[in-house]
């Protein structure tokens, strides 16, 4: 009977999988565990998507991010706590600890809290800025809900984000309202190209403290599309922090509340875009894997994945100047639970370095075929006249995609000595060819004629 239970437990821990790529242990640090139910709706959907959750106080005595060195968890969620300080456990080193090791972090802030200094520390190590004080909430006098903030005009109802740039693919689209009750508004720095936006305030929103109108109103913290109410962050080890700048949002409250903009009734659309939101950091989406990279001699064959030649024949480790050579590399994108073939957008290409210190090549890698799982790209190009070692590298880095950076390491030789083209087929070389014939030719005849007519020898008589 123990087989048929221990059988029966691994099923169900199959069943169960989380559908993230990076792994299923979940802690929410929550200090009120008092407020957990208004979570509640949130906590269910991360369980149902396979999730093993832990809900910590920050000054639970056994809290750490680490044990033996490695991560104690793959994703943290840190909702707002009452006290400006998390405990040892959890200050700006542990977190930013945490996500060179490949943790994702999602900080949920609140103007009726004060942000820990931790947690103002690791975003401004981040280059993410928030209001200082406390009480600081983004308004906006156009896009309010007139049903629950009639007076104040804090709780804003905004659209899907868009696109940020047509080369970057949405994973944040959706339909319907976006409620944003009592946000803390966020501006981004210009030093890190790996800060994104996700959810921008109206060009009609500020950042006040109602506490101290007069004076914020002149020198507000941030105006307009300033104002980031969502904000994201992905590392070069593809590690993932998102910033919700109103926890509210997370809650049940606001997942089906029915909301009025300019006089007509809306539903709000929180729960969908919390689901996508927690998806894209948890990396559930927008995950590459790349599969077979293959380079080698170019024969007309690179149409297709090509798996009929012989094991020696794929990637070589020499190649010669001036040879014709085939690139080919299988990328696959994770979705929920399943890997597919990836399709950059229309506006953007994945490409290839052929480089030594610098590239010689930079070729974009286009589709020829497809699998179940998987779209095959390729590329042909002949190799550059200088020998050396050189790189086959691909580098490719969009915001909300994880990074792939591959190289693969050959040497580029020059001709061999019984490589090099004969004179006869070189035909710019005819005609030295051609003068030294007729050279030899000319000279031949010379001589020949030159015997042939040569003086006769006449006889003398002798006379006494």
């Amino acid at each position: 009977m123990r087989w048929l239970f221990s059988f029966l437990a691994f099923a169900l821990l199959g069943a169960v999988q989380a559908l993230s790529y990076a792994g299923s242990r979940l802690l929410v640090i929550l200090e009120d565990k008092a407020e957990r139910e208004k979570y509640s709706v949130l906590l269910e959907d991360l369980s149902s998507r396979g999730f093993h959750t832990t809900v910590e106080s920050p000054k639970a005595g056994k809290l750490s991010l680490f044990r033996h060195g490695e991560r104690a968890y793959d994703h943290v969620i840190l909702l707002p706590t009452k006290s400006k300080g998390l405990g040892p456990a959890l200050t700006a080193n542990q977190f930013l600890d945490f996500m060179k090791k490949e943790g994702n972090v999602i900080v949920a802030l609140s103007s009726d809290h004060a942000t820990p200094t931790s947690v103002q520390s690791m975003l401004l190590e981040l280059d993410v800025h928030i209001p200082s004080a406390k009480g600081d909430v983004v308004v906006d006098h156009f896009n309010y809900d007139s049903k629950s903030a009639a007076d104040k005009h804090d709780v804003l109802l905004l659209p899907f984000p868009k696109a940020i740039r047509p080369d970057v693919k949405n994973y944040f689209a959706g339909e319907g309202l976006i409620a944003v009750p009592r946000a803390v508004g966020q501006t981004l720095g210009n030093e890190s190209p790996l800060i994104e936006p996700v959810l921008r305030a109206p060009s009609t929103a500020y950042s006040y403290n109602p506490k101290d109108e007069a004076d914020a109103v002149e020198d507000p913290f941030a105006t307009g599309e300033q104002l980031n109410i969502v904000s994201a962050m992905q590392a070069h080890n593809s590690a993932r922090l998102t910033v919700v700048g109103s926890a509210e949002l997370l809650q049940n409250k606001w997942f089906s509340e029915k909301a009025t903009l300019n006089g007509q009734a809306v539903k709000t659309a929180n729960r969908d875009f919390v689901q996508k939101l927690t998806s894209w950091t948890f990396k559930e989406t927008g995950v590459l894997k790349m599969g077979k990279l293959l380079h080698y001699h170019d024969e007309g064959v690179s149409k297709k994945l090509n798996t009929s030649l012989a094991i020696s024949e794929h990637n070589p480790k020499i190649y010669r100047i001036k040879e014709d050579v085939a690139f080919q590399v299988e990328i696959s994108e994770y979705e929920n639970d399943h890997l597919a073939p990836f399709f950059p957008t229309d506006n953007d290409a994945i490409q290839l370095e052929f480089s030594m210190l610098s590239p010689f090549h930079r070729l974009n890698l286009t589709p020829i075929s497809q699998t179940a799982n998987s779209t095959i790209f390729g590329v042909s190009f002949r190799t550059p006249d200088q020998h050396g070692i050189f790189n086959f590298r691909i580098d490719y880095r969009r915001p909300f995609l994880t990074n792939i950076d591959e190289k693969r390491q050959v040497t580029v030789r020059h001709f061999a000595h019984d490589e090099w083209p004969r004179s006869w087929q070189i035909s710019g070389a005819w005609v030295w060819i051609g003068g030294i014939w007729v050279t030899v030719i000319g000279w031949v005849a010379f001589v020949a004629l030159w015997l042939y007519s040569a003086p006769t020898e006449k006889s003398v008589k002798k006379t006494q």
